[in-house]
């Protein structure tokens, strides 16, 4: 049985970028999109006060969560995507030089303990790319739990 499952998503917020040049240029089908000054809506699509402040670009890199196994981990997906994103590199820059962030959200739902490795060379991309990545470690639904007692 593996240790964890887990899923990757990429997130990009910024000022005022228009979703759709975000969508053309990486060639992901965006899962949530909204445009700085768009009217802020609910999760069924009816608007709420107020406007978007900023741009928020949120698309899947994997159709569904993955279990690890020895052929596929969060190491060895962050190598695939990054290689993926690398031909972007230049408009991934730009959005942080105009003050936006890309990131890339690893939610795990772990079973148990586990180890995570990145190579240097993944880590030296992701700065290259200007990337920040956030891991969310989360107890996986149909794990045990464990009592402590003293």
């Amino acid at each position: 049985m593996s240790d964890y499952e887990f899923t990757m998503s990429l997130r990009i917020r910024h000022p005022n970028v228009d979703p759709v040049q975000i969508t053309r240029i990486l060639g992901i089908d965006p899962q949530h999109t909204w445009r700085a000054g768009d009217m802020r809506r609910d999760s069924e699509g009816g608007v709420l006060d107020g406007e978007y402040r900023e741009t928020f670009w949120m698309g899947r890199l994997m159709a569904q969560p993955q279990l690890a196994s020895e052929r596929i981990g969060v190491e060895s997906e962050l190598t695939r995507t990054l290689a993926q994103l690398r031909k972007s590199q230049d408009f991934l820059g730009s959005l942080k030089e105009q003050g936006g962030v890309a990131e890339l959200h690893v939610s795990i739902f772990a079973r148990e303990e586990f180890r995570l490795e990145f190579l240097p060379e993944s880590l030296a991309l992701l700065g290259r790319l200007g990337l920040t990545v956030a891991v969310e470690v989360k107890p996986h639904p149909g794990g045990t739990q464990q009592t402590v007692t003293s």
